[in-house]
């Protein structure tokens, strides 16, 4: 379960902290033989789109949310595009998770509804493993019990004493594409904006059972704990390295079916973000000023059948690979 939720968490908002995307679609939304969807052949990251009556193209570049700084690369090309660009799109706003303001605004939409309380949600042995995990960590984890279990289980794996002495990525080592990519427009004097807000992001939590939530928190953690005992690549590991070989397709069918028992759990979070999009997109490319944009989402939104990338084909679009 740890990988669909990071394909939809882009930040921890109490903490600040920019979370990984999932390089991924479950196995009953891979891409089967598609002639839509990319294929095994397209390792890249950065595509040209182009329509009939659009002058300028536009491009799709994937991201990951988080990165060690390690392994963080801008290829050549991801910066040319910026620069060809008039304006920067991301999924949300990057410059809004770093408001003040609107974090405040946002916390109460964080917790539970009421007084429920983790406590009720699980039963006492799962429940005293969570309380555990996070107490080991140095944090006081009273002040989480009622958080939306979600946003928890993105805290799983990450450095969260670092975060809590208010070092976040940079503490732990970690870069954020968009943050680096709204730095970049930001000097280039590009106009940035986003595909959705935060308070849409956060209203998706509301569709889902906050004992279903409480569950996935669990093995996440359960997950998170044999991962360090066998001493093998964890997945965010294993995303990064997808990423690093820009296996879009790969990305796109590498996640089993954890979500099995979640009523359209994926459907909310992926699929139908996703088919948002397009109209947004094409509407920015069709814009009276015209000029190319470069929209920057995270790469396990690309591939699949259900992926950016076909349904902007479906729509009439052309969507070439960039080398």
């Amino acid at each position: 379960m740890r990988t669909l939720i990071l394909c939809f968490l882009t930040t921890l908002f109490f903490f600040g902290a920019l979370q990984p995307e999932v390089m991924a679609q479950r196995a009953d939304l891979a891409p089967a033989a598609s002639p839509l969807a990319p294929t095994a052949t397209d390792t890249t990251l950065l595509w040209r789109i182009s329509a009939p009556g659009i002058d300028a193209p536009s491009y799709l570049y994937g991201t990951i949310h988080l990165i060690p700084e390690e392994d963080y690369f801008l290829p050549n090309t991801v910066v040319a595009a910026l620069n060809d660009s008039k304006e920067v799109v991301f999924e949300i706003d990057p410059r809004d998770m770093q408001n003040p303001a609107k974090i405040m605004g946002l916390l109460n939409k964080i917790n539970m509804r009421g007084d429920t309380s983790l406590e009720d949600l699980l039963p006492k042995a799962q429940y005293d493993s969570v309380e555990a995990y996070f107490s080991e960590s140095g944090l006081p984890f009273f002040f989480f019990k009622k958080m939306k279990p979600l946003f928890l289980s993105a805290m799983v794996g990450q450095d969260m004493q670092a975060m809590g002495q208010g070092g976040g990525m940079a503490a732990g080592g970690m870069k954020s594409y968009e943050m680096e990519l709204t730095d970049i427009a930001q000097a280039a004097d590009k106009r940035i904006s986003g595909l959705e807000t935060m308070e849409f992001q956060l209203s998706l939590f509301d569709s889902i059972p906050y004992t279903a939530q409480a569950l996935m928190l669990f093995e996440a953690v359960k997950a998170d704990m044999a991962g360090e005992e066998r001493e093998g690549p964890n997945q965010l590991d294993q995303m990064v390295d997808m990423y690093k070989r820009r296996a879009v397709a790969e990305m796109a069918s590498s996640i089993s079916d954890e979500a099995a028992g979640v009523a359209r759990f994926e459907e909310l979070l992926l699929t139908k973000r996703n088919q948002n999009w397009i109209p947004l997109i094409r509407q920015a490319m069709e814009a009276e000023e015209g000029g190319s944009r470069l929209f920057a989402v995270g790469a396990g939104h690309l591939g699949g059948e259900r992926g950016v990338i076909a349904l902007l084909r479906s729509a009439g679009l052309t969507v070439e690979p960039v080398y």
